[in-house]
Order: C-alpha cells, then sequence, then structure tokens
C-alpha cells in the first residue's frame, strides 16, 4: 500500500471528470483513467448490457492497447452520481494481474484514498503461466 502521490490524486480527478461528463443513464455508469509507465493516460468507460459487457477497466485496457501503451503503472474506476473511488470486480482484479502484474490500483474513499498492488487484490491467486 502506498499514499498518493501528484500523479495518482490527477488520475483520480481525470476518472471523477470523465465520470461526471460521460456517464449518462445506465449504459454508460463508471469511468476509469490508467497511467502508464512513460506518464500517457487511457481512458474508457463500462458499457452496461443485460447480456453482460466490458467493466471500465477492461475498456481501459483496450483503448491503451489501440495507443500502442504496453506497461501500465496505475489504474483507478470512479463511479457516476459521485460514487467515488470504486474497486475492481473480480474479473478485472485476474485480467489486470494476467496482464500488467506490476499494476497499482486507487482504492478507499475520501481522504483514505491508496494505491495497492493489484497482486493483493487477490489472496491465494491464480497466476497465469506462459503456457495458458
Amino acid at each position: 500500500m502506498s499514499p498518493l502521490g501528484p500523479q495518482d490524486l490527477a488520475l483520480v480527478e481525470a476518472a471523477t471528470d470523465l465520470a461526471r461528463t460521460r456517464c449518462h443513464g445506465e449504459d454508460h455508469t463508471v469511468a476509469a483513467v490508467a497511467r502508464a509507465r512513460d506518464g500517457r493516460t487511457a481512458q474508457g468507460l463500462n458499457v452496461y448490457h443485460f447480456t453482460g459487457g466490458p467493466c471500465a477497466e477492461l475498456v481501459v485496457l483496450g483503448a491503451a492497447a489501440a495507443r500502442g501503451i504496453r506497461q501500465l503503472d496505475t489504474i483507478v474506476a470512479v463511479g457516476d452520481r459521485e460514487r467515488g473511488v470504486l474497486p475492481p470486480c473480480g474479473r478485472c482484479c485476474q485480467v489486470l494481474l494476467d496482464l500488467h502484474p506490476g499494476l497499482r490500483v486507487v482504492l478507499g474513499s475520501g481522504g483514505t484514498l491508496r494505491a495497492v498492488p493489484v497482486a493483493d487484490l487477490l489472496p491465494e491467486r491464480y497466476v497465469r503461466s506462459a503456457s495458458d
């Protein structure tokens, strides 16, 4: 666990702004922003559908890949309607761990925000091997 620095707080603010300005109705209710190791950012919104749909974190992974970003450093998701920072679901935790094992995830609320390694979110986790 590590305290948030200025770059991390800017990431939270960017996700909060994205949620406030782009999440409307039931189709898009969560915004996520990730920072790459080189400082570039990628952002995305969840896509709700009754058959399922990608979480905002997974949309960010695709957006980052489309921009040529290969190494993400930190990610945060923020809910619409001022719900604040949201933790990733179990599926997202596993995908984030598999694709970006060194990733930090911003968690908490208000003055208790912190960044934790994605590996810490999955106790007794499955680790994908090269042959999987």
